[in-house]
């Protein structure tokens, strides 16, 4: 009876069933360990914005790495006040401020560091700024990924001379003489009147829309999986009842069979 699954018609539908499924299952488990990469990323995240942990030396931390990102830094150098910047439009406990952004010059001689001193509430304005410290100095905060425009809710262009909308050493190159580096850091303790900015997760990292994307996407692989097997077993029974009715005599010459078959969307069998 089921001897036609070794005709040729029926040997590409079963190599294709065979091939097919393990593709499905394979697809699955990496769209389901994304996901599991995005949570174990999440947790990370969550235990380093509960705890400030030991800081560590910024050269260990670069380049970042979503692992990396946010943890805690220490850098000793100078701050260069002759070329501090505003970044505006810059959200803190749903209040509208801006950030305020000194350069740190490493004592070992590497490139600049962006270091975010804290948080002022309303327009960008350099006189409420206070001045950064004097002389070498240890700073201790959280190392960030550089942003992008589409991360940024405030302005990113068209701001005056001073002013920033996107911090980032793509950004930062056309504003300073010198080179930087391509994160930046938040302060764990600002100076008043001041607030530590806090640390923020790096975009495509966390429980957002894009890790939950992956995890439908492994449902769907395996409903792929599944809906694979139901049609071959499917087409097998009909196959087999045409089959059995045709030695029947229930249905009529072989010219009836290939219609019968051809409505029920079985293969025709050979004569």
């Amino acid at each position: 009876m089921y001897r036609f699954l070794l005709t040729p018609r029926w040997w590409a539908i079963n190599v294709f069933v065979i091939l097919a499924i393990p593709v499905c299952l394979i697809a699955g488990m990496w769209q389901l360990g994304r996901f599991e990469h995005q949570v174990d990323v999440h947790r990370h995240q969550q235990k380093q914005a509960e705890s400030a942990g030991e800081p560590r030396p910024l050269a260990d931390l670069l380049p970042l790495t979503t692992e990396t990102a946010g943890e805690q830094a220490e850098v000793t150098g100078s701050f260069d006040a002759d070329h501090q910047l505003l970044v505006p439009g810059r959200r803190l406990d749903d209040t509208s401020g801006f950030y305020v952004l000194t350069m740190l010059h490493p004592a070992d001689g590497t490139p600049a560091l962006p270091v975010v001193r804290g948080w002022l509430p309303g327009a960008a304005d350099a006189a409420l700024v206070p001045p950064p410290p004097a002389g070498e100095v240890t700073v201790t905060g959280a190392v960030q990924a550089p942003e992008s425009p589409a991360e940024v809710d405030g302005p990113t262009g068209g701001l005056p001379s001073g002013q920033l909308g996107v911090i980032g050493a793509a950004s930062l190159i056309n504003v300073l003489p010198y080179p930087v580096t391509d994160a930046w850091l938040t302060v764990r303790d600002a100076e008043g009147p001041m607030r530590a900015v806090p640390v923020t997760a790096p975009s495509g990292t966390g429980l957002d829309m894009d890790a939950f994307q992956n995890l439908g996407y492994t449902a769907e692989w395996f409903v792929f999986a599944a809906f694979t097997v139901f049609m071959w077993f499917r087409l097998v029974r009909r196959e087999v009842e045409l089959r059995r009715d045709a030695e029947l005599g229930l249905i009529p010459p072989q010219q009836s069979r290939e219609d019968a078959l051809a409505r029920s969307g079985s293969p025709a069998p050979p004569a």
